[in-house]
């Protein structure tokens, strides 16, 4: 089984974008991973074909339609495998943190609806069970970044993508702390020189040196993650 994003979006032509290059584009064309796009609008009705109306009680902006989306997401999960989610970017959604990410890469894929205008009716939230994500505490015109942020995370995790695995265990939130810092050649750039244990050969005091700097840059820079870190611990 190949893990399948299914993108729902009235601008299929962003994807599969960046991730068609790099790592993420090899894996693609490997098959390590798979990925649909389906255009929302393919399935409005009438000369128009409209996908949005007004809201009713008033206020500005528009609505996606559920006779519209509601048909969408429906067509994408006849194909896909069972248990696989359907995810909506909403700013009232969970905020994505590595955690949602690997457990999303474990799963079969996800069907990830791009939502525009004044948000989607709420009627399509409540009858196909869809999980509303944001990607943070800020407003984008539409969920196609937040799309290809979330699809970038997750496919890097996938077997056949990303060849270092162990660079994926050491890198920042993977066990709660931010990465220590990196250096390479030349050991002298500008006056500045890189921290001498780092050139000792001693592997294991190279690890708690790291160790200790994940912590310090953790409790500087987000005391949220120290906090949460020590709460569990």
């Amino acid at each position: 089984m190949v893990w399948t994003a299914h993108i729902l979006s009235l601008f299929p032509e962003m994807f599969p974008g960046p991730l068609g290059v790099s790592l993420a584009g090899k894996g693609l064309e490997e098959g390590a991973w798979g990925l649909k796009v389906s255009d929302i609008r393919d399935f409005a009705k009438g000369r128009h074909r409209a996908v949005d109306d007004s809201p009713f009680g008033g206020g500005a902006g528009m609505v996606m339609r559920p006779d519209v989306l509601g048909p969408a997401i429906d067509t994408a999960l006849a194909s896909a495998e069972e248990g696989t989610r359907v995810i909506y970017f909403s700013p009232r959604g969970r905020v994505m943190d590595q955690a949602f990410v690997r457990k999303l890469a474990d799963e079969p894929g996800a069907i990830m609806v791009c939502g525009r205008f004044e948000g989607v009716d709420e009627r399509v939230l409540e009858t196909r069970n869809v999980e509303e994500v944001s990607l943070g505490d800020f407003i984008l015109s539409g969920g196609e970044v937040a799309a290809l942020a979330l699809l970038d995370a997750v496919v890097r995790l996938l077997p056949g993508v990303t060849g270092n695995r162990e660079s994926l265990e050491e890198e920042s939130f993977a066990d709660g702390l931010l990465e220590y810092p990196h250096y390479t050649r030349p050991p002298v750039w500008e006056g500045r020189s890189v921290p001498e244990v780092l050139l000792s050969g001693h592997h294991e005091k190279i690890r708690e040196w790291r160790q200790r700097q994940s912590e310090e840059l953790t409790k500087d820079r987000r005391r949220d993650l120290w906090d949460r870190r020590k709460r569990n611990f």
